[in-house]
């Protein structure tokens, strides 16, 4: 249920700021505004006034700007007052609004939750826009515009549409097969079409992955011997002194972490406890993280120093590695060219040699396993739960022909009903508008 109270926020950013901007919605929201502002103002402009409390003392000067419902983010009456950024200003602003019988502060997202029932935004499209707010790169701003703009929900209920129209067709032939509208034998068109779903879901569903790597990051794990340069390494593609580098092997004992943005898109780096087996208690609580890590990895930085190559044991195999020989600054011409053909990169964090090259590899493959740009992928794990339950009524409807037509078709709608709660669209009366728009049962 809808509240009636109006609700009123600070929407920009942290304070203080040069400009400040107060969001308030709902029934109460046009009276707040012609009382502030003094007089009504024009729709959907921004206008300067004087803003003044109810007993007409002085608050600020700024920009106000009406947006009568249903036309608004919210589908209510929704203004903005552009004030000054200091926090006084503005403190002064909410409590003057909070004065109003019926105002009150929003809650986290209610502004969005009240576009949604409203009708405004569905529940793919708000996820998308708590995406787009949160969105540090540009792969990631992409992908929560392209899901804010509808184009996710847009591929499920193409499906839905498809479910229902093929349950539609599924009781028309069971129950007005003597109707002349109703086409007969369509069972084999409407099972050969759910076929064909399935592996569309199947194939929608192998892409999340790929929409984990854009929203989370691409984890990137470096591993090695002790001194085999992995906090040197860490720090220079941190572009920053993140770690501690010593000579004493064991250094580090705990995960550390940092984030780059590379080719557009995010990608966590891990630094991790050398490998080995002769360590001390503290030590061995770090090489245990560092491999546990390592076996939720996308990519895996394996390290030798190329000087003094060590081996190490339990590297997971299914993650996919790259071989990097470090310290190649202390070769000579014949022992370097020879280490070039022995690993994928031979790098010097001393000299820079291999460190960009290492980086724009890695950023390869990151992008690699985004996937290519425009892809509907989907976002959240909640989306690919419930597509998993519709295939499996979809393919209980398709596989168990002996249950009966009737039972068929209550599968289809089963799995229509989890497609709906993906975007949050769920109407029962969907599938009669679809009997009787194309059979004029009832005639």
């Amino acid at each position: 249920m809808i509240s009636r109270d109006s609700i009123v926020a600070l929407s920009s950013g942290r304070l203080p700021a040069g400009v400040a901007v107060i969001r308030i919605s709902g029934p109460q929201t046009r009276f707040v505004v012609e009382t502030i502002a003094g007089g009504i103002v024009k729709d959907r402009a921004a206008v300067l006034r004087k803003f003044r409390a109810p007993d007409g003392a002085v608050l600020d000067s700024g920009l106000i700007v009406f947006f009568p419902g249903p036309a608004s983010f919210t589908g209510e009456d929704v203004a903005e007052f552009h004030v000054h950024g200091g926090r006084a200003v503005v403190t002064r602003m909410l409590e003057t609004i909070t004065g109003f019988d019926g105002v009150r502060h929003a809650e986290p997202g209610e502004f969005t939750r009240r576009a949604f029932l409203n009708g405004k935004v569905d529940l793919v499209e708000t996820e998308a826009l708590a995406d787009l707010v949160n969105a540090e790169t540009e792969a990631q701003r992409r992908f929560a515009v392209q899901n804010a703009e509808g184009v996710q929900s847009q591929l499920y209920l193409s499906w839905r549409r498809r479910l229902i129209h093929a349950r539609a067709m599924i009781e028309a032939e069971i129950d007005f097969a003597d109707e002349d509208d109703v086409p007969g034998s369509v069972s084999d068109t409407v099972w050969s079409d759910v076929r064909a779903m399935i592996d569309e879901i199947d194939r929608h569903v192998a892409g999340f992955r790929a929409g984990e790597i854009i929203r989370d990051g691409f984890e990137v794990v470096i591993l090695g011997a002790p001194n085999a340069g992995k906090s040197s390494l860490f720090n220079a593609l941190a572009r920053r002194d993140a770690a501690i580098v010593t000579d004493e092997p064991g250094t580090t004992r705990d995960l550390l972490e940092v984030v780059l943005d590379l080719q557009g898109l995010r990608v966590r780096l891990t630094d991790t406890a050398g490998l080995r087996e002769a360590a001390g208690k503290v030590e061995a609580i770090g090489i245990e993280k560092a491999r546990a890590k390592a076996d939720r990895a996308d990519l895996l930085l394996l390290l030798q120093d190329v000087t003094e190559p060590q081996a190490v044991s339990s590297i997971p195999s299914a993650i996919p590695a790259l071989q990097v020989g470090t310290k190649r600054d202390l070769l000579d011409g014949q022992t370097a060219a020879s280490a070039d053909r022995r690993y994928d990169h031979v790098i010097s964090v001393v000299d820079g040699t291999g460190v960009e090259g290492l980086l724009a590899e890695i950023g390869r493959r990151a992008t690699h396993a985004a996937g290519s740009a425009g892809d509907i992928l989907p976002s959240r794990l909640r989306h690919v739960e419930l597509l998993g339950e519709a295939n499996r009524h979809l393919h209980r409807a398709v596989d168990e022909r002996a249950i009966g037509q009737e039972l068929r078709a209550e599968e289809l709608r089963l799995a229509a009903d989890r497609l709906g709660r993906i975007v949050g669209a769920i109407d029962v009366e969907d599938m009669l508008d679809v009997i009787f728009a194309q059979f004029c049962i009832g005639k």
